[in-house]
């Protein structure tokens, strides 16, 4: 594969959809605090399953299912620190074998909030310090990058705080990174946006910043606040909304990818899906940018 960031001055790039949403599909309970690293686990054939049929859908980048993989909640679950590292470098040799040489593979790093599985991915509400939040990612970040992804996704960053903490835990590592912020998070109004997404587009190993794992509608909210002159990154839920008391979701899913244009027209150089997108919704979006 070329370098990715010489495609993506060359083209748009299309991102993967909702991994759990396709191992729930395929019949794996994801109530549980673990959601798809428990899967990662206990079948990691039915993970690498899924990312293939997102390169066969045509996605140019799959994520890991490393997004809920934490030192603290798989401790919880009787896993130890090297056990921990051993399912992070996993999670990216899947996704290496499924890509097969045809898509670019990102390692996933979900916020603070998916580790602790209560819905604070929403609120950014952690009561947790930049210092403790850098020293909190920075293990994960480095194990990641040492399995040698292309990219690494720093998704659904829920706080103004936890920007500046996985920008300090990126520095050094060597990996291209995108910084995706939780467009539904409430710790975010417009100015905290705008300042967040210069803080991520500053680090020299973000190559797009943007936003995620939020309805359709709000994607266009994020992406007028990237800086000038930076790739934006853009992958919605379906439109559903996600019930954290429940863990359970709600509502209709409506036409996810309907300002794609528009978003391209905002700087957004990495499109795609979150939770409930699916294999087929990104066929219909490859087809759609081709057009």
């Amino acid at each position: 594969m070329p370098d990715v960031r010489a495609a993506l001055a060359d083209r748009p790039l299309v991102l993967d959809g909702g991994l759990g949403t396709m191992l729930e599909a395929r019949g794996h309970d994801l109530t549980g605090s673990l959601w798809s690293a428990g899967v990662l686990l206990d079948s990691p054939g039915d993970v690498r399953a899924v990312h293939a049929d997102f390169v066969a859908a045509g996605a140019d980048v799959v994520t890991t299912a490393s997004y809920q993989l934490g030192y603290d909640n798989l401790a919880a679950a009787g896993h130890d620190q090297a056990a921990v590292d051993a399912l992070l470098a996993a999670s990216v040799r899947l996704a290496r074998e499924a890509a097969e040489g045809r898509a670019w593979v990102a390692a996933s790093v979900g916020p603070f909030g998916a580790v602790r599985a209560d819905g604070s991915e929403y609120t950014g509400a952690y009561g947790v310090s930049v210092a403790d939040l850098t020293r909190w990612h920075r293990r994960r970040i480095q194990v990641l990058a040492d399995a040698a992804p292309d990219l690494l996704a720093l998704e659904t960053i829920a706080s103004p705080a936890e920007v500046e903490a996985v920008v300090a835990a990126l520095e050094g590592v060597g990996v291209p990174a995108w910084i995706a912020l939780s467009a539904a998070s409430t710790a975010f109004d417009d100015a905290g946006y705008a300042s967040a997404l210069a803080v991520a587009a500053a680090a020299p190993e973000v190559i797009a910043v943007g936003a995620n794992c939020c309805p359709p509608s709000l994607i266009s909210t994020v992406l007028d606040r990237v800086p000038a002159g930076v790739a934006a990154v853009a992958y919605p839920n379906s439109g559903e909304t996600w019930d954290a008391a429940s863990r359970s979701w709600h509502g209709d899913a409506g036409a996810t990818f309907a300002d794609a244009d528009a978003w391209m027209d905002a700087g957004a150089r990495l499109i795609g899906g979150c939770c409930r997108t699916t294999p087929t919704d990104i066929a219909g979006l490859v087809h759609q940018l081709e057009s």
